[in-house]
């Protein structure tokens, strides 16, 4: 027997969606990025002295960057969004534009084999500027939760190809970025050993 009360709506159900794949290579391009900067931090104080004092400030902005970025990553991966969305829609064109400033600049300070490290900070943070963009246009609060539209949801099979596409992404990226630094030049791979090891 048909009544008049109206019939609630079944809500949709939980499930995997495009802004899932979206978020976690937003947060891999932010590791990266964070690690790309703190390996341009050190690489400015190991170079910083008497003769290069303002190179400390540079390290120290550096610094402060990474961490608040790895900080910024950590937080949107485990609160399933990124905070401080307005906020990170201006600062992250802006610390591009640093990068690239200082590709162009540090090409006659000496250190112009860091620019390959600054390059990957550019390419990572646009990165993560398009990826949390288009999370901001599916979610009308910024925040990057998905909402309840399915027509964007992903099979598990799918959302681990594209996590593991993302990463294989941002690691060509972050690797070269981060062996351009002082530390990673001098790194040794694993398995080899270098003559002053075993010299007398």
């Amino acid at each position: 027997m048909m009544t008049g009360q109206a019939i609630p709506a079944i809500p949709a159900p939980q499930g995997t969606h495009r802004s899932d794949a979206v978020r976690l290579f937003a947060g891999f391009a932010g590791l990266g990025a964070a690690a790309v900067n703190l390996a341009v931090a050190s690489s400015l104080f190991a170079a910083a002295g008497a003769n290069f004092p303002g190179r400390v400030g540079g390290a120290a902005a550096a610094l402060l960057w990474g961490a608040a970025l790895l900080g910024w990553t950590v937080a949107g991966l485990s609160r399933n969004r990124f905070p401080m969305p307005r906020a990170s829609a201006l600062l992250l064109p802006a610390a591009a534009a640093v990068h690239v400033a200082a590709i162009v600049f540090g090409a006659g300070s000496g250190m112009a084999g860091l620019g390959i490290s600054h390059l990957a900070a550019v390419l990572l943070t646009l990165m993560i500027r398009a990826a949390t963009s288009w999370l901001s246009r599916e979610s009308p609060n910024l925040s990057g939760a998905p909402g309840q539209n399915t027509s964007g949801r992903l099979g598990a099979g799918t959302l681990l190809a594209a996590a593991f596409a993302g990463a294989v992404l941002v690691a060509a990226i972050t690797t070269p970025g981060l062996a351009a630094s002082t530390a990673g030049q001098f790194a040794v791979p694993h398995g080899e050993h270098t003559g002053s090891h075993h010299s007398p």
